[in-house]
């Protein structure tokens, strides 16, 4: 029994497709709600909150194989019923923060959930991706309203992941064998930049798109206002106010691991025209 924790998201969502296609059975697929869901035959939808680890014990009954984001909730209690579950992987979605920024809050708290992972007792496999493409939906109403994207560091490139390539990863992680005990770089197959990426998703809504570049000070301004100034602040860095030579590494692992070349975000792109007509 494999348990896919955030199924409903960028990567679980896909993650569970690709389970499907590899034939793991069983599988469930963990959501807040799953009279709201509708997974493919063979998938069990189950009800559970990570922020609330006694909700997990129905999900958790039986599973052998979990899958796990860090920083949705209170990792340290779910880890800690996942082992009296029976529990025997964890895959673990982290952050290549971790590595490159090791200095920001948010790595701090997802090198400590890898540190209780590596200690809970049970084989573990640490995923630790750059920016996700996804992240570009921040995008998608001034897209659909105006035509317009506002955004700084406009030409600094940065190896932005397909959220399908991190599923895929994770997916031969819980069902090959070699992958215990292994923490994987995750990158896309090249540095992109804000503009190209806005180019991207023009070409795939077939209209123009325009790119206003804004400064450093106008966007934490938008940014502080729903995450925080000490957030909004890490965020900024990461998009290129602090860029450093493991950032902007294009790391083979998605290829090495999966056996096929990572996702573009020309891909992504198209993949997802429609959330921004």
């Amino acid at each position: 029994m494999i348990l896919v924790t955030g199924a409903t998201g960028n990567i679980g969502s896909t993650l569970l497709r690709e389970l499907q296609v590899a034939g793991a059975a069983p599988v469930r697929g963990l959501t807040r709600d799953a009279g709201r869901v509708s997974f493919a035959e063979g998938i069990e939808a189950v009800e559970g909150d990570l922020s609330q680890a006694d909700s997990l014990k129905p999900a958790l009954e039986g599973a052998r194989s979990l899958f796990l984001l860090s920083g949705m909730g209170a990792e340290a209690e779910v880890l800690a019923a996942a082992r009296q579950a029976g529990v025997e992987h964890v895959v673990l979605v982290s952050s290549i923060t971790v590595q490159t920024h090791p200095h920001l809050p948010a790595a701090g708290e997802n090198l400590a959930v890898e540190r209780l992972l590596k200690d809970s007792g049970m084989a573990w496999t640490i995923l630790r991706p750059t920016q996700f493409a996804s992240n570009t939906l921040w995008w998608a109403q001034s897209i659909r309203n105006q035509g317009v994207v506002r955004a700084p560091y406009a030409d600094i490139g940065l190896p932005t992941i397909h959220p399908a390539d991190i599923a895929a990863v994770a997916c031969a992680a819980l069902t090959e064998p070699g992958h215990q005990g292994r923490t994987y770089a995750l990158t896309g197959p090249e540095c992109i930049t804000v503009r190209r990426q806005v180019a991207a998703i023009a070409a795939g809504l077939g209209r123009e798109v325009a790119l206003i570049e804004i400064s450093r000070e106008e966007a934490h301004r938008q940014m502080a206002s729903f995450m925080g100034d000490e957030t909004a602040d890490a965020v900024l860095d990461l998009m290129g106010g602090d860029v450093n030579d493991e950032l902007l590494k294009v790391r083979d692992t998605v290829p090495r691991v999966t056996g096929s070349a990572g996702r573009s975000f020309q891909q992504w792109a198209s993949d997802n025209g429609a959330t921004f007509r």
